[in-house]
């Protein structure tokens, strides 16, 4: 090598490493983009999956749609706890262990009532897409629910009943072992009798007998019942349709945001369904931007229409969005300081948010959320609405 090569070499050589020595000085800046760590909850796989499934689905479909914005970025754990109070509360534990800062969850009530006594301890924020007994919020300023109220459902499907007349004489059957059901039934029943609704027939259930209905639907038609309504899940419902087939009783059927999903269930014969009514608050066959391009990516991402658990999981994920996008909050920021932050905004009635399940939703101090349902039947093995 000449010198004269050989010293220009030195000295690029020399310049070389003093730079990448003061760059070694610098500590490395962490990223705006990293995610705020979105854990969830619900049944995955047992007799109520298709809640979870669909509440997990529609939450991620949220997660990727706001992440590609190139804003405020999250990450969704979901935890499978199989409608199990137990299960749910060790699904809690995995997630706070992975670092979770807010809680969508979980899907159903009792579950979610033993995991909210914890997040509450935590100062997690939660916000759940679909358990709705009163019991999931009380006493709790961090929890929140996307879906209504137990008691609402009761209130408002007696009234829808009677408004449109679509029974003379109701027969009720509920699970009294469920507080989902029997805070629904508690409502209904209270309201009937204030709207001078006759219910003629009530009777009861438990997870342990919820097999053979024939007593339930005999004491139904033997009173002389119209319409039956099923403050319930739709496992059990599917049960209670093909028995009342079977003895050829054919009473009009109404059920509440519980029974959506049976049109889902595997094996299960929607002819069954045909012309049962129900209240939820998502159509799936609405004709808004908003609720087609869901429906559409959804039936693109996994080949079956959406019903209102997979709407309920993507509000909760836009809610949060809606709610955290212009703060000053990162990946860093405690879960304990963004439960402060949400309860703060959930609480301020200026914070409204519209989406898939209703319009100008606000939030009460005790976590309810005010937002209307709408009337369904089913036709064809389809949802249609009533109004």
């Amino acid at each position: 090598m000449k010198r004269k090569n050989y010293f220009t070499f030195v000295v690029t050589l020399v310049l070389c490493l003093a730079l990448l020595a003061g760059c070694a000085d610098k500590p490395s800046k962490p990223t705006d983009t990293a995610p705020i760590k979105l854990g969830g909850i619900g049944p995955l796989t047992g007799g109520a999956a298709v809640y979870g499934i669909a509440v997990a689905n529609g939450a991620k479909i949220a997660v990727d749609e706001i992440n590609a914005l190139g804003g405020i970025q999250f990450e969704l754990n979901f935890q499978d706890d199989e409608h199990d109070a137990e299960k749910s509360v060790n699904a809690y534990n995995v997630l706070k262990d992975w670092g979770m800062q807010i809680l969508v969850g979980t899907v159903t009530t009792d579950p979610c009532i033993a995991v909210a006594a914890e997040s509450y301890k935590d100062r997690i924020f939660t916000l759940t897409p679909s358990a709705s007994s009163p019991e999931v919020v009380k006493g709790k300023d961090n929890t929140f629910q996307m879906c209504f109220s137990d008691p609402y459902q009761g209130i408002v499907s007696a009234q829808y009943i009677q408004e449109k007349n679509l029974g003379s004489k109701i027969a009720i059957i509920y699970n009294n072992a469920d507080a989902y059901s029997t805070g629904i039934y508690e409502k209904f029943v209270s309201e009937a009798e204030a709207r001078n609704l006759e219910v003629v027939s009530t009777t009861t259930f438990t997870n342990d007998t919820a097999s053979d209905f024939s007593v339930q639907l005999s004491e139904a038609q033997n009173a002389g019942a119209d319409l039956v309504f099923l403050p319930i899940y739709y496992e059990p419902s599917s049960l209670i349709l093909a028995q009342a087939k079977a003895m050829n009783y054919a009473p009009k059927f109404f059920g509440v945001d519980g029974m959506d999903g049976i049109l889902e269930m595997e094996n299960f014969d929607t002819t069954l369904a045909e012309g049962v009514m129900l209240l939820t608050p998502f159509a799936a066959d609405a004709q808004d931007e908003r609720t087609a391009s869901f429906v559409k990516k959804y039936k693109e991402l996994h080949n079956d229409v959406p019903n209102q658990f997979a709407a309920d999981g993507y509000d909760v994920v836009y809610a949060i969005y809606e709610a955290l996008k212009d703060k000053d909050v990162t990946a860093e920021t405690p879960a304990s300081e963004l439960c402060t932050q949400l309860i703060e905004i959930f609480t301020n009635d200026k914070f409204v948010f519209s989406g898939l399940t209703g319009d100008n939703m606000v939030w009460s101090k005790n976590g309810e959320v005010a937002k209307p349902p709408k009337g369904m039947f089913i036709e064809n093995g389809v949802y249609v609405g009533m109004d």
